[in-house]
């Protein structure tokens, strides 16, 4: 049996002659717990944007890692982050986003924190022997507010002004993101490792086969891929009716190691690839826009929405058929493109570092 992490499957590959990640890192039962901590628990993570969490208590849940998380506005200038995990029964502070909440309170057996996390109150518990509530309180994560995007790190991570360096000139004023509001949610849970459905949105070499819609609205031969040290963009000029998006640019980031950020004119969709097993994960699309009451504007969001769910009902399907293949026991790997697919060798190579990292700390 083929070693989980061999030395040559980690060794680092030129693009001109890469090979993809060995099918055994998307299949292999031992993946998930290693992903949770060689990637997961050492990077930036997307969480949500600023306008769900305008008012003081807003707060909205999450789990990393398998580490329930809740992201809270706790004073007016301050948003905080802290394990969804009760100190006395390891029971759940909050079981859904909510807003205006007044402190955090467990639903298990009522221990109360404030929004800074400390405990202020425990039912029944003022008889138990040096038990001081101001000594309790949620363990915290790192945060960070950037295009009105709000990032968590659960422990070691690259600094924050390295992870997004160039992003900001490279949207200028006009496509600032901070602007938009959230609209809504809509999660896929789909049958394959998380990172077979970032490989496929990393290149757009897929797009004429599987999008019909999508590449008629790009241009294909103007399709470029760049990468950066901690994130790759996409992008192509776009053209499409005044009641969908105009004509303008698309613009595709991708933020290691499984957050999108889609910008179209007039919108902003976020992606989150959340692993729920070896062979499983769930996509959370966030589709944000500017404030506007026009009807007008309600019609092309609601023709955004419509069009968004095809597209990605297409690569559900197509990434569902990958997995297939990877388990078949048929593939091991195989060559990149070096033209299309220089994102995808890029974030190939931030695996395969992030899991030679952990070998050498076990």
């Amino acid at each position: 049996m083929v070693e989980l992490l061999s030395p040559d499957s980690l060794a680092a590959q030129q693009l001109d002659h890469a090979l993809t990640l060995p099918a055994r890192f998307y299949t292999d039962p031992r993946i998930p717990a290693l992903d949770a901590s060689a990637i997961f628990a050492r990077s930036w993570q997307l969480v949500g944007h600023q306008s769900q969490l305008s008012g003081v208590g807003d707060h909205v849940v999450t789990q990393i890692a398998g580490l329930p998380l809740l992201v809270v506005r706790s004073t007016e200038t301050s948003i905080r982050a802290f394990h969804n995990v009760c100190r006395h029964r390891a029971g759940p502070i909050a079981s859904c986003d909510g807003r205006g909440a007044q402190n955090l309170r467990c639903r298990y057996h009522g221990w109360t924190y404030g929004l800074d996390g400390v405990l202020r109150g425990a039912p029944e518990m003022g008889r138990a022997p040096d038990f001081n509530p101001a000594d309790i309180r949620l363990p915290e994560v790192r945060v960070q507010v950037w295009q009105g995007l709000v990032f968590v790190a659960l422990g070691e991570a690259p600094p924050f002004e390295s992870f997004v360096a160039g992003i900001d000139a490279r949207l200028g004023p006009q496509r600032a993101l901070d602007g938009y509001e959230f609209h809504h949610r809509v999660s896929y849970d789909v049958a394959c490792n998380w990172k077979v459905y970032v490989d496929n949105y990393l290149e757009g070499y897929h797009v004429p086969c599987i999008h019909p819609g999508l590449n008629s609205l790009l241009d294909y031969r103007s399709y470029i891929t760049e990468t950066a040290q901690w994130y790759s963009f996409q992008y192509s000029p776009l053209e499409s009716g005044d009641d969908l998006y105009g004509s303008g640019e698309a613009l595709y980031y991708f933020l290691y190691p499984n957050a999108m950020l889609n910008i179209l004119p007039g919108r902003l969709q976020t992606n989150r690839v959340l692993p729920a097993g070896v062979d499983r994960c769930r996509v959370e699309f966030d589709f944000y826009y500017a404030p506007d009451s026009r009807p007008e504007a309600q019609a092309r969001r609601a023709k955004d929405i419509q069009f968004s769910d095809e597209v990605q009902d297409e690569d559900v399907t197509i990434c569902e058929d990958v997995q297939r293949g990877l388990a078949s026991g048929s593939y091991e790997a195989g060559r990149l493109n070096p033209l299309r697919e220089n994102a995808v060798h890029h974030f190939h190579e931030m695996v395969r570092r992030a899991y030679r990292n952990s070998l050498d700390q076990a």
